[in-house]
């Protein structure tokens, strides 16, 4: 008896754009497993309009290539392009039409909504990340409608300031909310943005910081995809020195993560090679989380986890010194990681000293990433525990706000 044939044009598309199961595309595409099992069977149904947008955007063929047949008058005309998958915001956010019914609005809408971004991209840097997402959020919201009411120039201006905001958004769940499904769903969003606005860097910063997030878990094949990906966008883009330097330090940060040290040094110091060389090419203005010094962060971090720790403290004091005062966040983080090199030197006292720098740093600015670090110390100073000063650093650790802060997040 014959097996009845599956859509294998679908799921060799899913395969080769890296969704490797079925779950990862209904993830993707914010529908249940069954819908995309439907689609991938012998007579695959034809999807809802903004499903079809979503499918030809992330898996770039059209429906037929995709193995779909259109129904009798639905077939689409030819050149015509297949609406955006930014037409339909998901999971949670408000729906946005295909088409909108309101008078096409003016020209300075484009500089307006990128003010608003500018202003977003500057609080994130001190305010409360529950406070500031829910605003980010909206703006995005706005975005999407804005989308369909712009047209040219406005639309792609519209388009570049939507997909830093998915971007910010993104990183406010990742880094201070340790939220990394939302935030890799997110991401998508933004670089669904990019494209609209066919910007190439933001594609590449936005592809980069995905890679962040197999690459935390230590799935390390799925994060170099992502990071050979976002270096393409960035040579398409021409990216300056600093950008491609990140993106060493992006795939530094997943090796070390997967224990491959040597490796991340190696990285890292071509990141340096790179910064050091230079090059003409202007840095974008929302590039504002990346810099030589926090290039010095990646490598004492890198050099902690190798067991370098005389070369670490060194690397992590300067990295200290010439982080500036605004960069609040970032401090935390270098002070935790001096406090872990002093416990792994058997030096509990300046560990606890560096780690109460750090609490310190986190009362004023929460950053999740930054208390990570701390908890990170503590366990290493379990030995320790006895000792008057692990006593200290436990009623800092401990005390009311650190606690309902650190629980709340």
């Amino acid at each position: 008896m014959s097996h009845p044939r599956n859509n294998t044009r679908l799921r060799s598309a899913r395969v080769a754009a890296g969704y490797h199961s079925q779950q990862a595309l209904a993830e993707a595409l914010g529908v249940g497993v069954r819908q995309v099992r439907r689609w991938e069977s012998s007579t695959p149904p034809w999807p809802h309009p903004d499903l079809q947008s979503a499918l030809t955007q992330l898996l770039g063929q059209s429906m037929e290539e995709l193995g779909f047949t259109p129904p009798p008058g639905r077939e689409r005309s030819k050149g015509q392009r297949p609406h955006s998958a930014l037409d339909t915001t998901r999971k949670g956010l408000a729906a946005v039409p295909v088409q909108s019914t309101a008078t096409i609005q003016p020209v300075s809408v484009g500089d307006d909504f990128a003010a608003v971004t500018r202003a977003h991209r500057s609080l994130y840097w001190s305010v409360a990340p529950t406070a500031l997402f829910p605003t980010v959020i909206g703006h995005a919201e706005l975005g999407c409608v804005l989308l369909a009411e712009t047209v040219g120039r406005t639309r792609q201006s519209v388009a570049s300031s939507l997909s830093e905001t998915w971007l910010l958004a993104g990183r406010i769940q990742f880094f201070d909310l340790r939220l990394s499904d939302e935030a890799d769903e997110t991401w998508l969003r933004g670089l669904q943005a990019a494209r609209e606005a066919e910007d190439h860097l933001l594609g590449a910063a936005t592809l980069a910081h995905m890679a962040f997030v197999p690459g935390w878990d230590g799935h390390l094949d799925e994060a170099a995809r992502r990071t050979v990906a976002a270096r393409t966008y960035a040579r398409r883009g021409d990216a300056p020195a600093l950008l491609l330097a990140w993106l060493d330090a992006v795939e530094a940060e997943c090796e070390t993560r997967a224990s491959n040290t040597r490796t991340a040094l190696h990285l890292i110091g071509h990141g340096e090679d790179v910064l050091a060389a230079g090059g003409e090419q202007p840095v974008p203005d929302w590039f504002d989380w990346f810099s030589a010094p926090r290039l010095a962060a990646f490598k004492g971090n890198t050099q902690l986890r190798a067991g370098h720790l005389p070369q670490a403290r060194t690397t992590l004091c300067a990295a200290l010194d010439q982080l500036p005062e605004s960069e609040q966040k970032q401090r935390s983080v270098v002070l935790g990681d001096l406090a872990s090199v002093e416990a792994a030197a058997g030096d509990p006292v300046a560990a606890c000293q560096y780690a109460v720098r750090a609490l310190d740093q986190l009362k004023r600015t929460w950053y999740a990433t930054g208390m990570d670090r701390v908890r990170e110390v503590r366990q290493a100073l379990v030995a320790h525990q006895g000792e008057q000063c692990v006593r200290d650093l436990d009623e800092r650790l401990y005390d009311w706000s650190t606690t309902v802060s650190a629980l709340a997040r």
